[in-house]
């Protein structure tokens, strides 16, 4: 039997896609305890789960980056409050170590200072990354600019020229503040954000196929599980089951990052269309000043697995959670990326056929409700999508990824 410990960040769409894997880890004989935010203790101890709650120092550092301006200022105002939060996520990762004394850690990948407390500590760990993988190999675009993948020899140059760019540019806005951690527990500096990926004994990816590229040179610490859904349980709404055309579902992201809009420009571009539209708005339900009426229904929230076996789109910001459980549904998608992996999130889900996306600057109404019946024409190409995934998916992936840590293969994987 081994003891895991598994920290997340505070953010929803960070905590649920594990939630599959810990529970089969503990169906084969292990003992989990997962430290999380309040709204998710008695949920996942419902389940079954062993759960404490991250220090309330952790919960009071607020994400900012959607007030910035523009890309850049996004991405270094983000990294500035993550590493803020990392002064509090690290110390408190250390505490539950005390309390629960595990054979293996398993970090959330943007717990910045529960990152740093695990490499320093003597125990295995592996990062927990619910996204895409920012790692360069062959064929693989630059991460974050929503590049088209080739092969061609052109391609080829693209690639090598602009994944130097990217890895400077991320390094300037992340490298200060991991640093700034990295001394603090007693660890030389990053050279390169890259460095992120080769500091615990494996990586657990939560995607694959095809939202993953096909990869032919991935180190063998870095493991591709694939999409994870999990939903808090909650009875089925009957309304749901009333009589009339399909829906479209558009969300905004459960943490919060000003996308609103997104809801307002679709209840315009889908008023007058053969479809019922259900908003679910999470924490931009008091600001967006909407209301249910005509064929929109506004909720704050409503657990997707219930609606998108009824929904013939999905109109969201491009959050790694809803387009997976999208995908893994075959349902098409509308993605509006408004930052963080967001952009490349996008470009994954159009090569894949699953759906098409919009830049933010170009929304308006009428190229929304043309995108809409866009992506609803994909829809054979989005079910084709969900059996590869489905293919490259499941809870057993991720058990066997997280004890890969505690066998003898992964020496030497952390430099």
């Amino acid at each position: 039997m081994t003891r895991f410990l598994a920290y997340t960040a505070p953010a929803t769409g960070h905590v649920l896609p594990l939630v599959p894997g810990l529970l089969e880890l503990q169906r084969r004989g292990h003992e989990v305890h997962v430290r999380t935010l309040p709204a998710l203790v008695e949920p996942l101890r419902a389940a079954g789960l062993s759960v404490s709650l991250v220090a309330p120092e952790v919960m009071e550092v607020e994400i900012t980056d959607f007030r910035a301006g523009s890309d850049t200022e996004r991405l270094r105002s983000g990294q500035v409050d993550l590493v803020q939060r990392g002064h509090h996520d690290g110390p408190d990762l250390a505490d539950a170590i005390a309390a629960t004394d595990p054979d293996v850690l398993l970090v959330d990948a943007i717990a910045y200072g529960a990152q740093t407390v695990a490499e320093a500590s003597p125990l295995p760990s592996a990062m927990l990354l619910p996204s895409v993988l920012p790692w360069p190999g062959r064929g693989i675009p630059p991460y974050g600019l929503g590049l088209k993948p080739g092969l061609g020899p052109l391609t080829r140059v693209r690639d090598a020229v602009l994944w130097k760019v990217v890895e400077r540019m991320f390094g300037k806005a992340m490298l200060p503040g991991l640093n700034e951690l990295r001394r603090e527990a007693g660890l030389a500096p990053y050279r390169s954000p890259l460095e992120q990926y080769t500091s615990h004994d494996a990586v657990i990816v939560l995607t694959g196929e095809p939202l993953e590229y096909l990869r032919s040179d991935l180190p063998g610490h870095i493991h591709l599980v694939g999409a994870q859904p999990w939903d808090l349980p909650s009875d089925r709404p009957a309304w749901l089951d009333e009589p009339g055309d399909p829906w479209v579902l558009v969300t905004c992201s459960t943490d919060y990052q000003g996308d609103e809009d997104l809801a307002r420009l679709a209840v315009e571009a889908l008023r007058d269309q053969p479809v019922r539209v259900l908003l679910t708005l999470a924490d931009a339900f008091d600001g967006a000043g909407l209301a249910s009426g005509g064929n929109v229904r506004v909720e704050r929230f409503v657990p997707h697995g219930h609606v998108l076996p009824e929904c013939v789109a999905v109109v969201c910001h491009g959050g790694f959670g809803i387009v997976s459980k999208a995908m893994a549904a075959g349902v098409p998608s509308v993605v509006v990326p408004f930052g963080r992996d967001q952009p490349e999130i996008a470009r994954r889900v159009t090569e894949a056929g699953a759906g098409v996306s919009l830049r933010p600057k170009q929304l308006t109404p009428e190229r929304l409700r043309a995108a809409v019946a866009e992506a609803r024409a994909l829809t054979p190409s989005a079910r084709q999508a969900a059996e590869v995934l489905r293919a490259h998916s499941g809870a057993d992936r991720f058990a066997e990824a997280a004890l890969s840590v505690t066998s003898s293969e992964v020496s030497g994987c952390r430099t």
